[in-house]
């Protein structure tokens, strides 16, 4: 089999528990990551109170249309260009278009077109700005501690969010867009700063040759159908959500409803779903298996026969479910990304890691639709079934492959 083999180190990289640099990072990120939760409660509050329900639905979907359509071309400039001053250049324009709507609103009050300009810019910067950011990692840190690096990543960006969410409502309510829009504009201006003055990736990668942007987008998908290892890492990744998304974005709200338990039922499943999956994510930096990817693609199965067991039972069941989907998502997110990152040719990381989010951003939509429609036309316990024992099907295809029982990111096999 291919040995797992680092990038061209250029800078000496300390052990992960004493990499002040990557910790430092990972806290900056967490920060921006608040902030992004902050500007969303309040894009989404203003937007209710602004607009009809359906303009107001149509201003928070704003971003996702530009955001797929742009994000093959920021996965061939991540493959392309350096990471770091292409963040630096989106986290820029950010800033900009939050001042720009801090100074529009209190100039005027709210109106649908500022609402739709921030979403559509902020989906268009994302569709550049994410390709990148998941290379960074691989500019970072060793292979091996991509597993530690992702735990401890994940865990402080889901502390983020919660923290801005909460802090957000606050904000909104007290000082409105333009203190939301001012406060955000405050988090992504410290990232630059980071960026710009600290931050500097320590192995080099593999670039892509210069050619035309389509040319470059078809190449990634010829790598993809060429490369077994790849093709089954995006398709296990892109997948990840669309059996867990619906089942608990649209499924739990209607097993409540169906059963009368009430909305207070479904806030308290989304907390131990968030409560897992943290507990997953940080339980890889303490317990870390030995063969990373067979036990993340292990975790999906217990997954999907977690998700299956959300559509039975009274409340106590529904709410362990709910806590082992969260911990198995959280627990195989970090293993899978790792791999990913440590074994996918980094002269197509960025255009893979771009395929793998279109999944989210094209299919989410009609997965939901389809969850949503089978409980209708049948019983609601059909699609959780349905989804859980597709999600266990498809695991059989990497577990029974060779390359992912034996690999290991410690050996560098």
């Amino acid at each position: 089999m291919t040995a797992v083999v680092d990038p061209v180190q250029m800078r000496e990289v300390p052990p992960f528990r004493r990499d002040r640099l990557v910790h430092a990072w990972i806290g900056v990120k967490a920060l921006s990551d608040a902030g992004d939760a902050l500007w969303t409660i309040a894009l989404v509050w203003t937007a209710v109170q602004t607009a009809s329900p359906a303009v107001a639905g149509l201003i928070v979907a704003a971003g996702t249309v530009p955001r797929a359509v742009v994000l093959l071309f920021g996965g061939v400039i991540a493959d392309r260009a350096d990471a770091r001053l292409v963040m630096l250049l989106f986290n820029t324009i950010r800033v900009g278009v939050l001042v720009a709507v801090t100074l529009w609103v209190l100039a005027t009050p709210p109106t649908v077109a500022v609402l739709l300009f921030a979403a559509i810019a902020f989906g268009v910067c994302d569709a550049f700005y994410e390709p990148s950011a998941g290379t960074i990692s691989r500019r970072l840190v060793r292979a091996s501690d991509l597993p530690t690096y992702g735990a401890a990543a994940q865990t402080a960006s889901r502390l983020g969010t919660m923290g801005g969410a909460a802090v957000g409502g606050v904000i909104v309510a007290h000082a409105g867009l333009a203190g939301s829009a001012a406060a955000n504009a405050l988090t992504f201006t410290f990232v630059v700063a980071f960026l710009a003055i600290w931050l500097r990736p320590r192995f080099l990668l593999a670039r892509a040759e210069k050619e035309s942007a389509l040319r470059g987008i078809a190449g990634g998908f010829r790598h993809l159908a060429a490369t077994p290892t790849t093709r089954t890492l995006v398709l296990a990744l892109s997948g990840l959500n669309l059996a867990v998304g619906p089942a608990v974005g649209i499924g739990l709200a209607l097993r409540a409803h169906d059963q009368g338990w009430g909305a207070p039922a479904v806030g308290l499943f989304e907390a131990l779903l968030g409560l897992g999956a943290a507990i997953g994510a940080v339980s890889v930096a303490k317990w870390r298996p030995r063969r990373e990817a067979v036990a993340g693609f292990w975790a999906l199965v217990v997954q999907g026969a977690a998700i299956v067991a959300l559509g039975f039972g009274p409340i106590w069941t529904v709410a362990a479910s709910a806590f082992v989907v969260g911990a198995t998502a959280g627990y195989a997110s970090v293993l899978l990304s790792a791999t990913f990152s440590a074994t996918v040719d980094t002269a197509y990381l960025g255009r893979m890691g771009s395929i793998t989010r279109l999944g989210d951003d094209c299919l989410m939509p009609l997965a939901m639709a389809g969850f949503g429609a089978l409980a209708s036309a049948t019983s609601v316990w059909v699609p959780f079934v349905l989804f859980g024992v597709t999600m266990m099907g498809l695991m059989v295809v990497p577990l029974r492959t060779a390359t992912f029982r034996e690999m290991s990111l410690r050996s560098g096999r």
